[in-house]
């Protein structure tokens, strides 16, 4: 399952505030589960935490990131391997240069 436990327990560090106790690297690994979710309540919180303690290039990520998952609730370039059909409109967008990252 894409949130896993592993995936919980690093929002638990985040909300602990463990973020301000490690190094650039590390807190851009911390991140990463968030901006790799499928949940908009997560993208939420991940916008925030990525423009506080991430490079601007790693919060530009999360923003394109952020879009797919307001636009389709998922990410459209998951759905073969997890054998979810795609929408009509998923495969138009999954046409799109860069859409798969």
């Amino acid at each position: 399952m894409i949130n896993s436990h592993l995936h919980k327990r690093f929002y638990s560090l985040v909300a602990a505030g463990a973020l301000a106790q490690l190094n650039a690297d590390e807190r851009n690994f911390l991140l990463m589960p968030y901006m790799h979710s499928e949940s908009r309540a997560i993208h939420q919180q991940a916008e925030v935490l990525f423009k506080q303690h991430a490079p601007e290039n790693n919060y530009q990520f999360e923003l394109k990131h952020k879009v797919i998952i307001d636009r389709f609730g998922r990410y459209p370039h998951r759905n073969a391997i997890l054998g979810r059909a795609s929408t009509a409109e998923e495969l138009v967008f999954l046409q799109q240069p860069g859409s798969g990252f």
